[in-house]
């Protein structure tokens, strides 16, 4: 039973990656700061916040269009991470298991908007 945005998986492997793009981007030189740490940080938590207000929504067409969102801002987070890995500031083995963990996610995402869209 759901009872609460905490409660879906698909939120707490979001809230999960955002916490490991914080820890990776604690190692990125400081000049980027302002810059791709920003950025990725941003994108990163925008996944977990967008399930959340979508989630608290009174409708299932709105939940889906904040799903959409935040699927986009995953594949934003993609981006950055390829962006650091190809600028230095991540090592391959890292960048490959987030990238891994994202595609995942994005599956779960698709899995509950067609789930979502079913129930309409």
């Amino acid at each position: 039973m759901i009872h609460s945005f905490k409660d879906l998986r698909v939120w707490q492997v979001a809230h999960r990656l955002t916490l490991e793009i914080y820890k990776v981007t604690n190692l990125f030189p400081d000049k980027e700061k302002f810059g791709i740490i920003s950025q990725i940080r941003r994108s990163s938590s925008s996944v977990g916040a967008n399930i959340v207000e979508g989630h608290s929504r009174k409708s299932t067409k709105e939940f889906i269009q904040f799903l959409f969102q935040a699927r986009g801002s995953l594949a934003e987070t993609v981006y950055f991470i390829i962006l650091a890995t190809d600028l230095g500031y991540l090592k391959k083995d890292k960048s490959d298991y987030l990238q891994q963990h994202y595609e995942l996610l994005g599956k779960q995402l698709n899995a509950l908007i067609t789930s979502l869209k079913n129930k309409t």
